[in-house]
Formats: structure tokens, sequence, C-alpha cells
């Protein structure tokens, strides 16, 4: 009953091995990979590392793996989710980009960092956190530790009311 389960899955793949470059393009159709974390993959998965690296140099001259593309779109990403700067720019540290496409990429980034912190205060503690201190001290502990810095913080836990 199990012995066959391997047998189906090799038929609906055609039952050829992919090569570096067909898995690369494989996990590039789903979402965008940094060249570091889609090398890493590949050779995870025990393909050569020399056919690894030659695939992903190809890729990336043919503009199919971009790592400026990449951060452009992990910044928006995170930052939809209520991540701050710091944050995103130690996630992007840690995908292998250099200090200039970290900047270009936060720098490109077209929304408000103090209304992202707003907006994720007001989702998690509602407007009436702004009279309770306790609650606004959870609220900027919750921004320092998402990556927003102690201004934006600051200004993003007062209250909008102009008096």
């Amino acid at each position: 009953m199990f012995d066959d389960q391997p047998l189906r899955r090799e038929r609906r793949r055609g039952g050829r091995e992919q090569s570096p470059t067909q898995r690369a393009l494989g996990l590039l159709t789903r979402r965008e990979h940094s060249r570091k974390e889609l090398t890493r993959k590949l050779k995870s998965r025990g393909l050569d590392a020399g056919e690894v690296d030659e695939a992903v140099d190809r890729l990336a001259e043919a503009g199919w793996q971009n790592d400026e593309r990449f951060a452009e779109s992990l910044v928006r990403s995170r930052a939809g989710n209520g991540y701050g700067p710091l944050h995103i720019r130690a996630e992007l540290a840690t995908h292998g980009l250099p200090a200039e496409a970290i900047a270009a990429a936060l720098a490109a980034y077209e929304g408000d960092w103090l209304e992202n912190a707003r907006d994720l205060v007001q989702r998690r503690f509602g407007e009436a956190h702004w009279a309770d201190p306790r609650l606004r001290r959870k609220a900027a502990d919750l921004l320092l530790r998402r990556g927003f810095d102690g201004e934006t913080a600051r200004n993003a836990n007062r209250s909008r009311d102009p008096d």
C-alpha cells in the first residue's frame, strides 16, 4: 500500500531529475530569494556546489535572481507586517546583502515608518491605550522589539489629538 507512493510521485514529475537551474527557477517562481539563500537551499538538496553556483550566476545574469529586487520585496513585506527598519536591516544582513544594497532598499520604501508604528499599536492595544501609562509602556516595548527606533516609538505612542 505504501510502497507505490514514491512511484506515483516519480510518475507525476515525469521521472526526470531536475537540473540546478530548473530547481532554482522553481524556487524563484514562488517568491524572491537572495543569492545566498538560493544557493544554500539548492546545496542543501544535495546538488553539486559548482553546478549550483553556475546556475545561480546564469539566473542572476538573465535577471531571474536579483538581490536588489529581493531586498525591496522583503522591506515591503516586513514593513507591512509591522516590523521596523532596524529589524528589517538586520534580517537583510543575514541574507548576505552589502550595506549599500540594504540602505538603498530601505530608502526606496515609500511607506511611513511612524504611521506603520501607529497602526501596529492601534491594532494591538486599541484607542484606549493612550490613557493608560502601563499600556503605553507595553506599546513602546513592542515597537522597540519590532525594530523601530526610540523616537518613532515615543511619537507613535502619543495621542494623535492636537491638544
